[in-house]
């Protein structure tokens, strides 16, 4: 791609997103504004006007580059070898065991350091 038409792009990118905010801010005010309607129709106003926003913003050289990673991470989610349940479950009551262990252990040294500081002061 040349100088001229990575200029254009980033032009263009600018206004997109300058009308992405306007549609946000649109929809934040409009909302506000038609406060005394039912709920319904303005979540649906405002599932509009998101759609469009998103579509807009996917347009830009971020947002494809965002989209590019969203796909990238579902392909490495479905890679990831999850727990069985018992694996889960084990894990769990080591954590649980440790948790209660280190519990005990600083209420101990908590009641000798208090213990030792009243010997202490008097």
């Amino acid at each position: 791609m040349n100088v001229k038409a990575e200029a254009k792009d980033s032009r263009f990118d600018m206004l997109k997103w300058l009308l992405v905010a306007a549609l946000v801010i649109t929809g934040v005010v409009g909302n506000q504004y038609f406060s005394a309607e039912p709920i319904l129709y303005r979540v649906l106003a405002l599932l509009v006007v998101a759609a469009l926003a998103g579509v807009i913003a996917l347009q830009t050289s971020k947002g494809k580059a965002f989209w590019v990673l969203a796909k990238e991470a579902r392909v490495e989610i479905r890679k990831v070898v999850w727990p069985t349940r018992q694996e889960t479950t084990q894990t769990t009551l080591i954590v649980v065991a440790v948790v209660l262990v280190m519990a005990l252990l600083l209420w101990g040294l908590d009641s000798l350091l208090g213990w030792l500081v009243s010997l202490i002061v008097g």
